[in-house]
């Protein structure tokens, strides 16, 4: 239930800063041209607060729906206008003016996630060191040559610091269905570049959060030994004898290989009796070990009271911290932005041609599990999602359909072209079929969330 109510609460906090910051493109570029504003909304429906601000009685409204919002202004079209206030009217604007006013939407968006990824490359990121752990043989990356233990510094001569920043190019390339080259180093200091043939595998399994698997390499294994660090005062450990720096061989007989396979036998085992070989010192132990009941999650698990052991240097050999100054940061949140809104698009291509399935279509539901889940991990996980979700609508809203900004701006360059505004009568049929993809496409989105959810 709480898991729930964090996922609803994550989805409205970013849902409504990206709404916002959307509508005040459209209210900031609208005020630059002397547009008068009428009222500027987060969300549809029902007002469930209003104010009234500013010389022009603007109402700002938080409406009960928070799937959009709108920016209303003077418009002669839908209601009669003074004529000592026509010159504030939208539609008596130059056509430029009105191009920018509806095109500062969706450019917004994308200012935003340029802001996001640059307080995210500024503050830096902890990420696991894209080194190779098992490759699957006969897969795509053991024809190309790929052994465990590598590290992939490179990819298209484009460092790669962590497995996210290869995931990130590799993604590219799927969608692109075109040879990657990889620049790796084995442990010994060798350098060499491989290619991956990234034709072989399709969007669908890539959207699935596949893609290594496809390519038949797995991320290195963190791979503690199971050495005891400290022992805490009063527990299982500490009651049956355990010591620092003892070493678990085998627990009844069976061979124990890391500290995480300890820590499942333990958590498997509540209030069981055990034998516990050790190593202290060279000589080999036994002891009797019961972990201690605790409940969590209404489940049983075992626990003991003891710490791993950790090597001076063992995080340093698998993780690194991925940080830039200012300017770099600007830069290659310019690029990341550029790149996410070139993927979408080519996404969207690969789905009307048939090349990707509409499946991977995600509508509120899975949206709302997402911001939920990054919100949970931190700060700089949930600015990443808001990014890519203000990416996504900034690319939507410039498609050129009716109702969204893209469908306005096609008008408007058709004004352009022919010297006169396309007709009224156009312009509600557009309307009209606009309102008909879109709610099929919400349709189809909500259909993919409730699959999701039932498995």
């Amino acid at each position: 239930m709480i898991d729930i109510l964090q996922s609803i609460l994550a989805f409205i906090v970013a849902l409504g800063v990206l709404i916002t910051f959307h509508e005040f493109g459209h209210y900031w570029v609208a005020r630059k041209c002397d547009v008068k504003i009428l009222r500027f909304s987060i969300g549809f429906g029902r007002p469930m607060y209003k104010r009234i601000f500013g010389p022009d009685k603007t109402e700002f409204v938080i409406a009960s729906l928070p799937l959009g919002g709108y920016v209303k202004m003077l418009d002669s079209r839908e209601a009669e206008v003074q004529p000592e206030e026509q010159s504030r009217e939208f539609n008596q604007k130059p056509l430029w003016q009105r191009f920018a006013i509806v095109a500062a939407g969706p450019a917004f968006n994308f200012i935003f996630a340029i802001i996001a990824y640059a307080l995210i490359y500024m503050i830096g990121v902890d990420g696991l060191k894209p080194i190779v752990g098992e490759v699957t043989p006969a897969s795509i990356s053991a024809e190309a040559g790929l052994q465990q233990g590598q590290e992939i510094i490179a990819v298209d001569n484009v460092k790669t610091p962590t497995w996210t920043a290869v995931i990130d190019r590799l993604v590219n390339h799927t969608v692109s269905a075109d040879q990657v080259s990889l620049d790796v180093i084995d442990k010994a200091g060798g350098v060499q570049t491989i290619s991956l043939d990234m034709s072989r595998i399709s969007i669908d399994e890539m959207a699935e959060g596949n893609l290594l698997q496809a390519l038949g390499m797995k991320v290195v294994e963190l791979k503690l030994e199971p050495v005891i660090g400290e022992i805490i005062s009063g527990g299982a450990a500490d009651m049956a004898g355990m010591k620092a720096m003892d070493k678990v061989i085998a627990v009844d007989g069976k061979a124990v290989g890391s500290w995480t396979e300890w820590v499942e036998i333990i958590r498997d085992s509540p209030g069981q009796s055990m034998n516990v070989e050790l190593l202290r010192n060279d000589v080999t132990q036994f002891v009797t070990l019961v972990p201690s009941v605790n409940t969590v999650n209404g489940t049983d698990v075992g626990r003991i009271g003891a710490v791993a052991y950790k090597p001076e240097g063992f995080f340093e050999d698998y993780f690194t911290l991925e940080s830039y100054a200012v300017t770099t940061s600007l830069v290659k949140a310019v690029e990341k932005t550029w790149d996410m809104s070139l993927l979408t698009l080519r996404v969207l291509g690969k789905m009307l041609i048939g090349e990707a399935s509409v499946k991977n279509l995600s509508g509120p539901i899975s949206i709302a599990q997402y911001a939920g889940q990054t919100a949970d991990i931190g700060l700089i996980a949930f600015l990443g999602f808001m990014a890519i979700v203000s990416v996504s609508l900034g690319v939507l809203n410039l498609l050129p359909v009716p109702l969204l900004d893209g469908g306005h701006l096609v008008y408007y360059v058709i004004e352009f072209m022919i010297g006169k505004p396309v007709s009224e009568s156009i312009q509600v049929w557009g309307q009209q079929m606009g309102l008909v993809l879109l709610l099929s496409l919400m349709s189809l989105a909500f259909y993919n969330d409730i699959i999701r959810l039932l498995g």
